[in-house]
């Protein structure tokens, strides 16, 4: 493949039109919103690239860069799905996870002639389709960290938290912290997993019961 088909692959992948577009879950970030732990552009800010270095979307990106290197091993591809699940702190993000991988396996099935193994979890599927296209693990995690990060920006233009502008800027001020987990993801191995963001985790929890409420998660 050439390197703009690989490109075109992975924007369709990771873009919002996609099934797996941050339309339904927020990841806890609606509860820590009611909580008032994310309150205004800053805290926003602070929420997003403490989940980026130290939180779940950092496992993420190990997980799928582990993937990746492992495309045509069904075995180790089965075990990296296993623990992602098991890293899951709570019943939500577990759904997400394996409800998001579900929508990616579907969709991308229209990309390959052979469909991807059913029940993995989103990083993991996408890891996969990256791996069966040979896009470049840096190239991928870039695109992946980006879009998870734009997707909690939607997320926190619908509650009220930001407008487009102040997401804009955002964006502009996380572009450095995410080039540089990328590198540091596109280096890794499955002992660089652990998360440190425990508010994170706690609102995800919270969020199990929160009422009313906008996102899945």
């Amino acid at each position: 493949m050439s390197s703009s088909s690989q490109l075109l692959r992975l924007m369709a992948w990771l873009s919002p039109v996609f099934p797996t577009g941050g339309f339904a879950y927020s990841a806890g970030l609606e509860q820590a919103v009611t909580s008032a732990l994310v309150r205004d552009e800053d805290s926003l800010s602070n929420w997003l690239e403490i989940l980026v270095r130290h939180g779940s979307a950092w496992n993420d990106a190990v997980l799928l860069v582990a993937t990746l290197r492992q495309t045509s091993s069904p075995a180790a591809i089965a075990e990296i799905a296993g623990l992602a699940l098991a890293l899951s702190g709570s019943a939500e993000r577990h759904h997400e996870a394996v409800a998001q991988g579900k929508s990616f396996r579907e969709a991308v099935g229209f990309w390959f002639d052979d469909a991807l193994p059913a029940d993995l979890p989103l990083p993991v599927a996408v890891g996969l389709a990256c791996g069966k296209s040979a896009i470049d693990p840096e190239t991928a995690l870039v695109a992946w960290l980006n879009t998870f990060v734009s997707n909690q920006l939607q997320c926190a233009i619908r509650l009220s938290v930001v407008g487009q502008q102040g997401a804009a800027r955002i964006l502009a001020r996380l572009e450095p912290v995410l080039a540089d987990i990328a590198q540091k993801a596109a280096n890794s191995s499955l002992d660089d997993l652990g998360s440190a963001a425990i508010m994170a985790e706690i609102a995800c929890m919270k969020h199990e019961i929160l009422q009313p409420r906008l996102f899945l998660s």
